[in-house]
């Protein structure tokens, strides 16, 4: 399997990291859609929300509380919007679980 987000959380890439820990990286997009446009990307493999298993929970709250972190560091806490895209149908280009933070100054 070839998946580019694997590759940014495991160090594969020269993708700037602005947070990590042993279950999330959080790095910008690169086709930004807002003036803060973050990704916030599991460190496990998982396609989609369809693919999500009953011990993932914690996985998906931490994402978004990370997500809410992130939009302070980023000034953005007063307007943001957090997007999962799911299937291709819906615009999620890449096969593995992300949450979109999308912030506004």
């Amino acid at each position: 399997m070839d998946c580019l987000f694997c590759n940014i959380v495991n160090g594969k890439t020269d993708t700037e990291i602005l947070f990590e820990n042993e279950n999330l990286a959080v790095f910008k997009d690169i086709h930004p859609k807002a003036p803060v446009h973050l990704l916030i990307v599991p460190k496990k493999h998982i396609e989609s929300i369809n693919e999500l298993k009953e011990s993932d929970k914690g996985l998906l709250g931490e994402m978004i509380l990370q997500a809410g972190e992130m939009a302070k560091k980023s000034g953005v806490e007063k307007g943001y919007r957090l997007i999962f895209n799911i299937g291709k149908k819906a615009g999620q280009e890449i096969d593995h679980i992300h949450l979109h933070l999308l912030g506004f100054k």
